[in-house]
Formats: C-alpha cells, sequence, structure tokens
C-alpha cells in the first residue's frame, strides 16, 4: 500500500467522499452479485486519507465533526452501502480511544489510523439473552497482559482489517455497581496468534461487509492493549449517539441512492397507457409519487444534518440535557432514515415498471441493503424514547445504542 494521504479539513474529507463514491457505484452492484469481497476499494480507501479524519488535531489529523463525518458516510451508502459501512466500527473504536485510551494508546493507534490501517469490531455475540451480553473473557496472566478467549459475529470489516478490537468482559475485575461484569476492549493485531477471521456472512443484504466470524482462543493481549469500556457510560456522553448517527447516515445514503437509481429507471420505462403520457416521466402519477419519495428522502437528510449538528454541540458543552438531546435527535434521523431507505428501495420497483426487476439490474440490492441494515437496531425501541422524552422529559438510557 502507498502512503496514504492526510487530509486535512472538513471540506477536504467531504469531497474525498464524493470522487471515491462515483468510482464505487461503477461496479457495486457486480461485487453484490457476485459477493465478491471489495478488497481493492478498501484499498483505495485507506490510500484515500478519509480513515484518518477523525484524528485529534494534537496528533495531526483533521478532527472533523460529526456532520462532516456522517455527509462522508451519506455520500459512500448511497454508492454503495456494503462498502460503506466496512469503516463504520473504525470510527466507532476510535472514538473510544479518544475518550478511554491512554495518551500513548492514542500516540499509537491514531499514528496507525493516518497511516491508513483499519480497525473493525468484534463484539457481538450469539446465544446470550440479549445482544448486549458478552461471553468472550480477558483474563489476567500472572507474568501481566491478558489471554483472550471467545467468539464474535457479526463482524464488519474484520476480513480487512489490521486491528480488531474486541469487546470482552473482564473476568478477574470487580463487578459494576448494578452487578453487572466490567467490560473492556482489547485492540488486538488481526494477525495476532489465536485469531481466526471466518469469510461465513450470508446476509441476504450487505453482500460484501466482511461480517463474518472471529474466533479467539488463548490470544496473548498486552495491558497496554486494552481500554476501558463500560465507563464509557458513566456520565452524560455522546459515545451512542455518535455510532447511531452514522447507522442513520448509512440509511439516508441508501434511500438517496436507491431514488437515484429510479430516476433512471424512470427514463427506460413505458408510460401507463392511461396517463395519456408520452414518456413515464411525464405520467401524472409517477410524477406525484416521486415527488413524494423526494420529500420523504430530503425530510431524512435534513434530521440527519440536525442530528449530527446536535451531537457536535453537545460534544462542545457535554452537559446531561445536550447529550440527552443529542441521543433524541439521533434517534428521531435513525427512524426517518430507515423509513426512508425501505419506502425508496421499495418504490424504485413501481416507478421503474416490471423491466427494473431484471436480475441483470441487480436494482434489488437496494432494498436487501436497506431491510438488512435497518435491523441492526430496533427502530421501534427509538420511537420509545423520543415519545418519553417529549410526554415526561425522561432522558435517553445512556449506552452505544442510543
Amino acid at each position: 500500500m502507498t502512503t496514504p494521504h492526510v487530509i486535512r479539513s472538513g471540506g477536504e474529507a467531504v469531497e474525498t467522499a464524493r470522487k471515491l463514491a462515483a468510482s464505487f457505484a461503477e461496479r457495486a452492484g457486480d461485487r453484490d452479485r457476485d459477493r465478491r469481497p471489495p478488497a481493492a476499494e478498501v484499498a483505495e480507501l485507506s490510500e484515500s486519507g478519509l480513515l484518518g479524519v477523525t484524528v485529534p488535531a494534537r496528533f495531526g489529523g483533521a478532527e472533523v465533526d460529526v456532520a462532516t463525518l456522517a455527509e462522508v458516510f451519506r455520500t459512500l451508502a448511497a454508492a454503495d452501502a456494503s462498502l460503506a459501512q466496512i469503516p463504520h466500527s473504525h470510527f466507532v473504536f476510535l472514538e473510544a480511544l479518544r475518550r478511554q485510551g491512554t495518551e500513548e494508546q492514542q500516540a499509537r493507534y491514531f499514528a496507525e489510523a493516518l497511516a491508513g490501517a483499519r480497525f473493525a469490531n468484534a463484539q457481538s455475540e450469539r446465544g446470550g439473552r440479549t445482544a448486549a451480553e458478552d461471553t468472550t473473557t480477558l483474563r489476567r496472566r500472572e507474568e501481566g497482559g491478558y489471554t483472550l478467549d471467545g467468539e464474535k459475529y457479526y463482524s464488519t470489516g474484520a476480513l480487512f482489517a489490521d486491528w480488531l478490537v474486541v469487546r470482552a468482559v473482564l473476568a478477574d475485575g470487580p463487578p459494576l455497581p448494578d452487578g453487572l461484569p466490567r467490560k473492556a476492549l482489547a485492540y488486538i493485531r488481526r494477525g495476532a496468534e489465536g485469531v481466526t477471521v471466518e469469510d461465513d456472512w450470508d446476509g441476504m443484504g450487505q453482500r460484501t461487509t466482511a461480517s463474518g466470524t472471529v474466533r479467539l482462543v488463548g490470544v496473548r493481549v498486552d495491558g497496554d492493549e486494552v481500554v476501558p469500556y463500560s465507563t464509557l457510560f458513566d456520565g452524560p456522553t455522546t459515545y451512542g449517539a455518535r455510532a447511531q448517527v452514522l447507522h442513520a447516515a448509512l440509511d439516508a445514503g441508501i434511500a438517496r441512492g436507491a431514488l437515484d437509481a429510479a430516476v433512471t429507471a424512470v427514463a427506460k420505462a413505458r408510460p401507463w397507457f392511461e396517463s395519456g403520457a408520452e414518456t413515464a416521466a411525464a405520467d401524472p402519477l409517477t410524477v406525484q409519487q416521486a415527488g413524494e419519495l423526494e420529500i420523504t428522502v430530503r425530510s431524512a437528510e435534513a434530521l440527519l444534518r440536525e442530528a449530527a449538528e446536535a451531537i457536535d454541540a453537545a460534544e462542545r458543552e457535554p452537559t446531561g440535557d445536550a447529550t440527552a438531546r443529542a441521543s433524541v435527535a439521533t434517534a428521531v434521523a435513525k427512524v426517518a432514515a430507515s423509513r426512508a431507505s425501505l419506502e425508496a428501495s421499495s418504490a424504485l420497483f413501481e416507478l421503474g415498471g416490471t423491466r427494473s426487476a431484471a436480475d441483470s439490474l441487480n436494482l434489488s440490492r437496494y432494498w436487501r441493503d436497506a431491510r438488512t441494515h435497518t435491523l441492526h437496531d430496533p427502530a421501534r425501541w427509538k420511537v420509545q424514547h423520543v415519545g418519553r422524552w417529549l410526554l415526561s422529559g425522561t432522558p435517553p438510557p445512556r449506552h452505544g445504542q442510543i
């Protein structure tokens, strides 16, 4: 890999994303159809410098704001939602490092990000009562450091990672005040002894995110590779909102990509004979539906910007009220973007007519990507938190999904 470019501003970050998106869009349908891992495209992402844009200025990065980062994700997702999701955890865990890491850890891993290194998650598990439970453990070794054992699923981007960030229970540590075990994040090399990454993701959508299984057997972890996790939520925080607004950006991007594809499909479609129109684009019912969809998608995009700006404001003054408002705004944006992505990717076929269902066009990828990604965090719970905030002023809980 060549030496990555270092991006210096938010404007440069967005422009870089636009250029990459134009290139990524060209073969996105083929990659999805063939389930071809986008190795070359991920390498381009590293070389572009985008993976270092949130690195704090004092460590040499552009330290872009959340509004900029959300726009980068939205732009990439409109072109290829699978490819856009791969760096999601990269930025989430760089943020964990910024909040919880030591000066030495920050200097080490931020330098890696600026050099184009990729961080991927290994946090979700199967078999527990809820998705928040972990059985993967970090156990202290007598000679120092830890041993890491466990199995993680839905490890997006792990196949392409230089570093895996593993959420694990501190087996030998005191429990939290509520009796739950303390957790930490282990930043380990993808090729460390005892680490196996399997490309076994078989989802109907987001087929090329490399969201496979990570197996960890007796992995040696040094003490300086472990960062506290549970304490992320001890006080007012935007950590969860930051992660969720990027998910909203992915959904908003899918919605825009689907609507753009619908415009192309309408240009090739025939008008319904009862309309009396010369072209499908002049059919008044098609015009009406297209206008409604544009309003829906623009609304989601506007709410995304509002949420990102609320997070930026809360990070400048992280009071309990400000961070709660940021979380609520993010929940609203996530629900709106989820709905927009599903509506636009389904209506695409109504606008394009029967020929748009041709498998050779692979337009179904927009709906499959939307339906798969919107399952990530239940929108119904976000609606609940918004309603409680509105009616009784109840702040949303502090965790990574709100």
